[in-house]
């Protein structure tokens, strides 16, 4: 599949003047971040943010593909999302683009780098000796949920529930967990 940066362009600054914002002002960054999606959307068919690792399984990057779940309230927080490209109008305005910290779980960024993430360490016999975590490696098993936004209703099925619902802009704990029950009869 090959798209145009100019195809990426205009879906960005849809999605940006759809909830008031800006593309990042500084043309140099906003081009490199353009072609990363680019190329994130033609190797794994997704858009995935272009400043984070994607590991191409949707449903692992479900959290990170751009605009990401972590954009509007880093945006709301900082005036700018964790990579730049999205941000405010004073930011867009002045230029100064802040520092943006990771907001994204690092229990999700282990699962994307394959790395081990640490647990509690087991007791030691060793009198002196400092603990060391244990560390195991993240399971890749994404156990999806139904979600609902409970103020407009909107549903998801996905791991963990929006950090912003995207059709009503309330809160992630506004969304609660659906639960579902199948019996057989036979």
């Amino acid at each position: 599949m090959t798209i145009s940066i100019d195809f990426v362009r205009k879906r960005a600054e849809a999605d940006a003047k759809t909830y008031g914002y800006y593309l990042t002002p500084q043309p140099d960054l906003l081009q490199m971040f353009l072609e990363g999606l680019k190329t994130n959307e033609e190797r794994y068919g997704y858009p995935s943010c272009p400043c984070r690792l994607a590991t191409g399984n949707l449903e692992i990057d479900r959290d990170i593909i751009c605009p990401c779940d972590y954009r509007d309230p880093d945006v709301a927080q900082y005036g700018a999302c964790y990579c730049r490209l999205y941000v405010n109008k004073t930011v867009y305005e002045t230029q100064n683009l802040p520092e943006v910290p990771e907001r994204r779980p690092s229990e999700k960024i282990s699962r994307a780098y394959n790395l081990p993430v640490p647990t509690e360490a087991a007791p030691q016999q060793t009198q002196g000796a400092p603990e060391k975590p244990q560390l195991e490696r993240p399971k890749s098993v994404v156990k999806k949920k139904l979600w609902y936004c409970k103020q407009c209703g909107y549903v998801v099925f996905r791991e963990d529930p929006p950090y912003v619902c995207p059709i009503c802009k309330a809160k992630r704990e506004m969304f609660a967990e659906i639960e579902t029950k199948i019996e057989y009869s036979g």
